[in-house]
């Protein structure tokens, strides 16, 4: 249909090291409320907007589809979390919601780290996931400082994505190779 643009889910919008780096930027203002004003609303805003970044890394990152949907599951979960707190729903109820994204969170990075070509993206990643996702399951037992270091190995990671990303060689056609007729 001439005149009217497509959006192809194969198109690459931005550069893996920009979605790798646009979660950190965003991130960065909530991690330090959580430090020097715990439960600030204002935090909501640029969590939400980091979680909605994410999705980009989601869909870029080598995972299997299970994992990646597990990915999807989990910034559902914090987004709808994130927009209860911001329309000042009582915390009880959008942390709740939060740990049980935080479970989808720990699987969608673990297993995509470990399919990682980088060694300390693998071993990073992999304490990264266990450790956000298994809070939830000691959260009852274990005040909310203890997910802190998960805020922080989070943001390691994201570095680690951004710095340690080599894109991929484009192979070059074999001479003589007969080649498909462009529409």
């Amino acid at each position: 249909m001439e005149g009217i643009a497509v959006l192809s889910s194969d198109r690459e919008y931005l550069g893996f090291r920009t979605i790798a780096i646009l979660p950190l930027l965003l991130f960065l203002p909530p991690l330090v409320s959580f430090f020097v004003d715990p439960g600030a609303r204002w935090a909501e805003y640029p969590g939400v907007l980091f979680h909605l970044a994410i999705l980009f890394l989601i869909s870029r990152m080598d995972a299997p589809m299970w994992a990646k949907a597990a990915g999807f599951g989990w910034i559902t979960l914090d987004v709808l979390a994130g927009a209860l707190l911001i329309n000042e729903v009582p915390a009880e109820l959008p942390d709740q919601i939060r740990l049980g994204g935080h479970i989808l969170a720990g699987l969608w990075i673990a297993t995509a780290s470990l399919v990682h070509r980088v060694a300390v993206v693998r071993i990073v990643g992999a304490i990264t996931g266990t450790w956000l996702g298994g809070y939830t399951f000691v959260a009852h037992s274990l005040p909310e400082p203890y997910l802190r270091p998960a805020a922080i190995l989070l943001i390691v990671w994201l570095i680690l994505l951004a710095t340690t990303h080599r894109p991929a060689t484009a192979v070059p056609e074999r001479a003589g190779a007969a080649t498909a007729p462009s529409a």
